[in-house]
């Protein structure tokens, strides 16, 4: 199957209004700023903390409240002195406080101090009649400054690293000084390889044999063969999320998904998203999904045919996207290709349908941020890689940025790079129009679970999706918390199949048979049947210890025809071996 050149594989025609002077002045005014606030507008930070001292400088009584918890919280630092409190060293339930040295005074007392501090900001925060998103945004970004400024993270208060400078003379101090100095000059020793150049693609990651059959303006589609005798007559098609490179799915062979399916006797599609540029500016959502989800699925039917379907997975937004495919063509509204297979399941991986309440995820999305990062992505066309890294280092500072600096500064330990930390530095773009279709669409106005989101005119409502789905959440998921995943519930009468896997939005799926640490709970909804409140779920269903993968095979298996034998991909088929051209654009921003 080749590179199509029908006009209906390409984007949409651009739509981009002239800019006057004085929009420019403001653009120009905002992408100045950006760097200097992460990415994040400065005005909706500067409405929180308003909304905050307004109500707090209003509200005398709640002053008074404050004083004496901070006279009663400093009390009990003092208190503390040379006698150790209860929870210190190893029963913190904070990992930067376990060590044994922080049970001994001084340290045990700053250590309280700072805890104490926590404890008086996590109530200060906050203020009665602040809005829920000011209160929100007040909270969080106290916690940012506060994991700042952690004495975990100085020498001078941090008694594990105070013990480390004695026991190695101070190398490893000196060592950790030069890790700064090299970070900071943007050097990288010959003898110390990138991440990236550690793990490449083709050749450590995404290695699983395969070959692109398809191939348009916004995708390349790689087909896996099965590595069986017999298999499963429904093809599996994978749809990851477009702001990840596809093989977070395939990584090293002991961890890929796509290879674990393939020995099983599934025959995989995995679509690769090609990198925008500033040429895209004008995709669109309609787009996505017209180039992605309906292209990959037209081109299955064409290779694999359609006579048994497909079963269908998305991982994030991949999966919010095929979700919108699946209702969509419930009523017909998908395409009238005549090689259109049948879909028979969905799976959906940390993927969101209602996005009411999207978790710390939220607090970067307001009509202050939208407006801010459009002005932003105006100009280049895209919002950059390295912008939505930022914004996910804010989520996860405490253990991304601070206890990561405080080892490789303060103790000279570089982290070691694993195909993880490899994927996570191979950054992606999204078009400008497409990313703000998306945060006003998905996140400001929840249109989907509302039944008023729209695809080329014709609204979309989940409640038309009546197959089987398979619904996957992870514990610590601050990009798709699983009580949101879990709405879907709320939102159509089909088969739910509902997995909640230890880890977070990337480990949580990347969780191989064999992997240690990992367990799950799981538990069929049947169709038409009454829903579970989330925390009920949780505290009744029983845990698993084990990968949930196997799980989702066997789902598969028995939602499956019986096998048949292997088919290869005739060589003529073939544009090329995976993992393809897409996954290897990479562009300096």
């Amino acid at each position: 199957m080749r590179t199509p050149n029908n006009p209906e594989t390409t984007p949409s025609s651009p739509t981009q209004t002239v800019e006057s002077a004085t929009q420019r002045l403001d653009r120009l005014t905002h992408a100045a700023v950006a760097p200097l606030t992460g990415g994040l507008s400065p005005v909706a930070l500067a409405l929180a903390m308003a909304d905050w001292a307004w109500h707090l400088g209003a509200s005398p009584g709640r002053q008074l409240e404050l004083a004496a918890l901070a006279a009663r919280l400093g009390q009990d630092t003092l208190r503390t002195q040379r006698t150790a409190p209860d929870d210190a060293g190893s029963a913190d339930d904070d990992p930067r406080f376990r060590h044994e040295a922080w049970a001994t005074w001084p340290f045990s007392q700053i250590r309280t101090g700072f805890r104490n501090t926590e404890a008086f900001w996590r109530e200060a925060a906050y203020v009665p009649g602040m809005t829920a998103h000011h209160a929100d945004m007040t909270q969080f970004f106290t916690r940012q400054w506060l994991g700042m400024l952690a004495p975990a993270n100085w020498l001078a208060t941090n008694p594990v690293v105070l013990k480390d400078v004695v026991e190695s003379n101070g190398t490893h101090l000196l060592q950790g000084a030069q890790n700064w100095l090299r970070d900071a000059a943007g050097l990288q020793l010959s003898s110390e390889p990138a991440p990236q150049d550690h793990f490449r693609v083709g050749r450590d990651v995404a290695v699983t044999p395969g070959k692109v059959i398809y191939r348009n303006a916004l995708i390349e589609l790689i087909r896996y063969d099965a590595q069986t005798d017999k298999v499963h007559p429904e093809p599996v098609l994978i749809i990851p999320s477009w702001i990840m490179k596809y093989y977070i799915l395939d990584l090293s062979p002991h961890n890929s998904m796509v290879r674990y399916l393939v020995e099983q006797g599934h025959t995989v599609y995995m679509l690769s998203w090609r990198n925008p540029d500033a040429q895209d500016h004008d995709l669109t959502m309609d787009d996505y999904l017209r180039l992605g989800v309906i292209d990959a699925l037209h081109a299955v039917g064409e290779c694999s045919g359609t006579r048994h379907g497909v079963h269908t997975m998305g991982y994030c937004l991949g999966g919010t996207l095929l979700a919108i495919a699946v209702a969509l063509g419930r009523r017909g509204g998908m395409s009238d290709h005549p090689h259109m297979p049948t879909i028979k399941t969905m799976t959906l991986l940390a993927a969101q349908t209602d996005f009411s309440e999207p978790g710390e995820l939220g607090l970067f999305i307001d009509e202050s941020q939208v407006g801010f990062l459009d002005q932003i992505t105006r100009g280049k066309g895209y919002l950059s890689g390295d912008q939505m890294a930022g914004s996910f280092q804010f989520l996860h500072s405490r253990d991304l940025v601070w206890t990561r600096r405080m080892r490789e500064y303060l103790m000279g330990e570089r982290e070691q790079p694993n195909d993880l930390m490899a994927w996570n530095a191979d950054t992606t773009r999204m078009p400008a129009r497409m990313h703000h279709e998306y945060l006003t669409s998905l996140y400001l106005h929840n249109a989907l679970a509302s039944s008023t989101y729209r695809v080329r005119g014709r609204a979309v409502s989940l409640s038309d999706i009546h197959l089987p789905v398979f619904l996957v959440g992870t514990q610590r998921d601050h990009v798709s918390p699983w009580q949101s995943v879990y709405k879907l519930h709320h939102l159509c009468n089909a088969e739910i199949t509902f997995v909640l896997t230890s880890g977070g939005h990337n480990a949580g799926i990347i969780s191989e048979p064999g992997h240690a640490h990992r367990s799950y709970q799981m538990q069929i909804r049947p169709a038409h049947s009454a829903w579970i409140e989330p925390t009920q779920w949780a505290q009744q269903t029983p845990v698993q210890e084990g990968s949930w993968w196997p799980a989702w095979h066997q789902w598969l298996g028995v939602r499956s025809g019986r096998k048949v034998p292997v088919r290869s991909l005739p060589a003529e088929a073939a544009i090329c071996d995976a993992p393809g051209s897409y996954v290897m654009q990479r562009y300096q921003d």
